[in-house]
């Protein structure tokens, strides 16, 4: 009988890491409707199973070795296919994005609510002007020691996503110059 239950268990745990790999590849919710979640598994194991292959990876020149891996995921700050940036990988990442009008979408992960997806980001609007909005961006980044690393790659991406998002002044047109010919004599 102990040896039906330690099978058991081991069954569990092993359909629960599953599930845990698959969730983060691609999120569904047939796992949790089968009453399964996410187990705990680390950073480090995480990023040995996603590095070389997911769907967010973008190869430039080939497989060759002068290749460059980018990464098109949503939490990664610059887009490189690396452990430190990866928004798959570790346990707290940033993502800021264009939201409606003028404001910027800062978005934090939750490092408790991890296994739920529908509830493992905190998003905070940004409208104010950009030294207001930068100054949000590292307290919430690098002050309150979320990820402090992370720090200029937020501001880059936020000085990006802030350029983007003017709109260039209305009524000014280049004028087109004449030709300027010599005089016939």
């Amino acid at each position: 009988m102990l040896r039906t239950e330690v099978l058991r268990a081991a069954a569990h745990s092993e359909l629960a890491l599953f599930a845990s790999v698959h969730l983060l590849l691609d999120p569904s919710p047939r796992l949790f409707a089968a009453g399964l979640t996410m187990a705990a598994v680390s950073d480090d194991l995480t990023w040995l199973l996603v590095k070389n292959n997911n769907r967010f990876l973008v190869k430039m020149n080939g497989n060759n070795s002068n290749s460059v891996q980018f990464s098109s995921e949503p939490n990664n700050l610059y887009n490189l296919n690396t452990f430190k940036h990866s928004g798959l990988a570790n346990k707290k990442t940033v993502a800021i994005a264009p939201s409606e009008g003028l404001s910027v979408l800062l978005t934090t992960t939750k490092t408790k609510k991890r296994s739920q997806p529908a509830k493992s980001s905190h998003n905070s609007l940004l409208k104010k002007d950009f030294r207001k909005m930068a100054k949000a961006v590292v307290n919430q980044v690098a002050t309150n020691g979320y990820r402090a690393d992370l720090k200029s790659a937020a501001l880059a991406r936020l000085a990006a996503v802030h350029k983007s998002l003017r709109v260039a002044k209305a009524g000014v047109t280049k004028k087109k110059s004449k030709s300027r010919t010599p005089a016939r004599k």
